[in-house]
């Protein structure tokens, strides 16, 4: 049986899969992050930032700023939080954090750890 149309898929809408490379992205910037957000999607409803921690690396600023919400999933490696949020992130695990609230980020392994963010709007404040 082949794949249909599904039922929240509109006529004449490209529902076509847009592949991204992120991870080749992040590699590629100056601070090891990549967002997925408007500029990929068109969309302002939600965001994606997947990152990478080098190795003893730390210092990384995660704050989701007025109006947004995260939620921050350690992918690879275990992280250590610092700041208005503190406390081990082992590998597998997330929290979330919400507008002005920061933490910073550090790698305490001897590998790249990798992290992904899930963001979007809090539903009482969003961008008109």
């Amino acid at each position: 049986m082949g794949i249909g149309k599904n039922s929240y898929q509109k006529e004449g809408v490209d529902t076509s899969m847009k592949k991204i490379d992120i991870r080749s992205r992040a590699l590629a910037s100056e601070n090891g992050e990549y967002i997925l957000g408007l500029e990929d999607t068109g969309s302002h409803a939600c965001y994606m930032i997947y990152g990478i921690l080098k190795p003893g690396e730390k210092g990384r600023l995660i704050k989701p700023g007025d109006g947004h919400e995260e939620i921050v999933l350690a992918m690879k490696g275990d992280l250590m939080l610092t700041g208005d949020v503190s406390g081990r992130l082992e590998q597998g695990s997330a929290f979330h954090i919400v507008g002005e609230t920061s933490a910073f980020l550090e790698n305490l392994g001897s590998d790249e750890a990798v992290y992904v963010i899930s963001g979007g709007h809090s539903a009482h404040d969003h961008h008109n």
